[in-house]
């Protein structure tokens, strides 16, 4: 398990604790971000796991979980955590006790060894929850909740616990808060965040800047307010959410606020599994569906990057993703230009990158 990168001091850490006076009050400086080494990528996946919330982040040969949507979409993700090769997590991060967040993730603690487990809440009443503690202590952990400002490395990449900062009755406004920085590049983890914690990152003056948004709460309106939108500034934002789902989710008001304020916006019930990847300099997308997807326009009316291609191994049979980790060897590889050319020549998804 990495420990925290030891920020303050121990004098300012008291005075933090016992006063809750942010980073930016104290005007302390921030941990530095490492320079990539040559070749490294911080690859960010958006696990389509429907109305729910999935993702994982590899860099440097460590991994993090956050979240893994509902208890049914558990199996989903071990398989799609076994279609990238990870057999460790460093991290796993349930950002609140909702089922959408929390109840799939029994399956990865049973199935992956994992370095450390965290959680605004030690206890829920749900048996998703019940669960997801049965199976941490099981690997004989306990979840903890980082304070805010502590940082850790995942990799090259800094992961910076901006939330929860108070205590709240809400759940959603209890949902830990990550800004993941690799180089120049950011992502911002936001859980189902509403906007009174929202309004308290602003009043601490965090560092909301991202390059990538994963938006709160599926779209909800109550979430992504202007002024919470107008310190992040995205270029991307991804939505996990649920097609055709009661919810009414993403909400046409988030979805004009995002537009406002200029960012890419990519569903993951139009486009399936999306895939970021960071060179440290600038973000990449590819899209699970993004031949059967609504176009989609990013920053400024350019189009969305990143076709997807698709790999068929012509011994097996099967076809992949071009990030699946169980790509065939080169001689072995016949390309697609869609899943449905694949499908019609008579190759089967693979159960990795296709869950």
């Amino acid at each position: 398990m990495k420990r925290a990168i030891p920020v303050w001091t121990a004098i300012l850490i008291v005075l933090l604790f016992l006063t809750g006076c942010s980073a930016a009050a104290w005007n302390a400086p921030a941990a530095p971000v490492p320079t990539p080494a040559a070749g490294e990528t911080l690859t960010v996946h958006f696990i389509d796991v429907g109305q729910a919330d999935a993702a994982l982040l590899v860099c440097g040969g460590q991994a993090m979980l956050i979240d893994g949507g509902n208890a049914a979409d558990s199996s989903l993700v071990v398989s799609y955590l076994n279609g990238q090769g990870v057999e460790h997590l460093d991290y796993l991060v349930c950002t609140h006790a909702h089922e959408d967040h929390a109840g799939g993730l029994s399956g990865p603690l049973n199935a992956c060894t994992v370095g450390a487990v965290w959680s605004p809440v030690g206890e829920y009443d749900s048996k998703a929850f019940a669960d997801f503690l049965k199976y941490t202590r099981a690997q004989e952990l306990e979840p903890v909740l980082p304070r805010p400002d502590e940082t850790y490395l995942l990799g090259d990449a800094v992961v910076t616990v901006l939330g929860p900062r108070l205590d709240y009755d809400e759940t959603n406004d209890t949902s830990i808060v990550l800004r993941v920085e690799f180089g120049e590049t950011s992502f911002l983890f936001t859980g189902d965040m509403e906007r009174a914690a929202e309004a308290d990152l602003l009043e601490a003056g965090c560092d909301l800047s991202a390059t990538v948004l994963k938006v709160g709460h599926h779209g909800s309106e109550t979430s992504t307010s202007y002024p919470f939108l107008r310190e992040v500034l995205p270029e991307y934002a991804v939505i996990s959410v649920g097609t055709g789902n009661s919810y009414g989710h993403p909400s046409e008001e988030v979805l004009s606020r995002l537009s406002d304020a200029g960012a890419a916006v990519y569903r993951t019930d139009q486009l399936g599994s999306i895939v970021a990847v960071s060179d440290g300099q600038t973000v990449s997308f590819t899209f699970e569906k993004s031949e059967s997807a609504e176009p989609v326009q990013g920053p400024q009316g350019q189009e969305a990057p990143g076709a997807v291609r698709y790999i068929g191994n012509v011994k097996s049979q099967v076809f992949h993703l071009e990030t699946c980790a169980n790509l065939p060897a080169e001689r072995n590889q016949v390309e697609f230009s869609s899943r449905e050319e694949a499908v019609a020549q008579g190759y089967r998804p693979c159960g990795g990158c296709h869950p």
